[in-house]
């Protein structure tokens, strides 16, 4: 039975590898100028072999290389990482409406960025815009001043601590930046394309940095599947079976907020991924852990590149943010979620 739980595993992860490879592909074709299949592979291969494209080939490669591969690239990591986060957080918060998100953290994040933009912090030594060395400090800063509350009413810090806090923190970053818009009007319109979320513009130094950033935080998530699966069940039965309950808890904080702090930075604030990615391949793979976080990461690699798909090409040659269509159709799909799971 081992072996063929083992072997259905991986036909599971080649198919959902794929579908992740097949859409990839697809948003890398399609846009404002759409490119054949076999021109965009040929492009690609080229470009990884160093090769130069035939001359045929250039109004494809002007495109492709310096503007769509970069920004698809950004988006299915985006996606992997915001799913990934999602998908941990309701296991560690046994709470079916956790996300990234619940935490403040993006909020934090996003407060760090705006901050950046209507001040015009840049730090010219270092090879990464102000935007995102900004996010990411808030984003941690948020953690700890999270944290911190927390441990200060409740010394377990349990769960629904921690969810109230992020959410009142929530809530008083919002009102910051509120306050930094009002007074920074010369900025508003890129403050506000950016805090709906969007990868335009992405570059290969940002793909190259959530990768990194995937790889670290995502190889550390994995290995704490088997905690995860235990927190699922309850706090209590994780400290039966010899977990350690408080590491474990900040572990994956710290991880997530990672995570949520390079995406938001890069990509602005995109809603619903992390939350709404988890419910539908649970539908699928199931609650154990060991197959949800691989599976959430491929998962919302597709959901969000088709997301940017629709965005870049629903009004063309107008540009929806991707932030605004995540919502929409993460705000239908939970719906009909919590619809069929309330019939159950």
């Amino acid at each position: 039975m081992k072996r063929i739980g083992e072997h259905f595993q991986g036909w599971m992860y080649a198919l959902f590898a794929l579908v992740t490879l097949c859409v990839f592909f697809a948003c890398v074709c399609l846009g404002s100028v759409s490119i054949p299949l076999r021109n965009t592979v040929r492009v690609i291969f080229d470009e990884v072999r160093g090769v130069p494209s035939d001359t045929a080939l250039r109004l494809a490669r002007s495109v492709i290389v310096p503007v769509r591969l970069p920004r698809v690239l950004c988006v299915a990591l985006a996606g992997s990482s915001l799913a990934l986060a999602g998908a941990a957080m309701q296991g560690l918060l046994k709470n079916p409406l956790a996300d990234g998100s619940t935490l403040g953290v993006s909020s934090g994040a996003s407060l760090g960025a705006v901050i950046a933009i209507a001040f015009g912090i840049t730090f010219p030594k270092l090879p990464f815009a102000g935007t995102m060395v900004m996010a990411i400090l808030f984003a941690l800063l948020s953690l700890l001043i999270i944290l911190g509350l927390a441990y200060r009413l409740d010394c377990s810090l349990s769960t629904n601590t921690i969810i109230l806090i992020g959410v009142i923190f929530s809530m008083f970053a919002s009102s910051v930046m509120s306050i930094i818009i009002t007074f920074a009007s010369e900025h508003i319109k890129s403050i506000t394309f950016w805090t709906m979320g969007s990868l335009q513009g992405a570059s290969y130094r940002n793909a190259a940095v959530l990768a990194a950033t995937l790889l670290v935080c995502g190889t550390v998530l994995l290995l704490h599947a088997r905690e995860l699966n235990a927190f699922a069940v309850g706090e209590d039965n994780a400290r039966e079976i010899g977990v350690n309950v408080r590491r474990v808890r900040l572990v994956v904080l710290i991880t997530v907020s990672c995570l949520i702090g390079v995406c938001v930075s890069i990509g602005g604030t995109i809603g619903f991924v992390g939350l709404v990615t988890p419910h539908m391949v649970r539908m699928i793979v199931g609650p154990n852990h060991k197959r949800l976080l691989p599976a959430s990461m491929f998962s919302g690699a597709v959901f969000l590149m088709l997301a940017d798909l629709v965005a870049r090409t629903l009004l063309n040659p107008r540009e929806l943010p991707i932030g605004v269509v995540t919502s929409i159709v993460g705000a239908a799909v939970f719906v009909l979620i919590y619809y069929r799971s309330r019939r159950r």
